[in-house]
């Protein structure tokens, strides 16, 4: 399986709105996923521009945004992109 790279945004906004939990989400990932994982923080992915994505905070995963990310939506997505899904 190949690595699944996920951004997260640290900026100002996306901090407050809940990226400083996200920055722990390593620690929360499941077992079989964990090890195909590549996180990184991001000072500002720019999404917060472009009201197609929702609002903060954003994440990317393999270049895909999403919006309003939460432990929770990300670990599903992560799930998703190393399964192939």
């Amino acid at each position: 399986m190949e690595n699944v790279k996920l951004d997260i945004c640290v900026g100002t906004t996306c901090y407050i709105l809940g990226a400083s939990e996200l920055q722990h989400i390593g620690d929360m990932l499941p077992e079989d996923i964990a090890p195909y994982v590549e996180i990184s923080g991001i000072p500002c992915l720019g999404a917060c521009k472009n009201k197609n994505y929702g609002s903060a905070p954003f994440v990317r995963i393999n270049g895909k945004i999403i919006g309003h990310a939460n432990v929770h939506s990300v670990i599903e997505e992560l799930g998703k992109a190393v399964r192939g899904a």
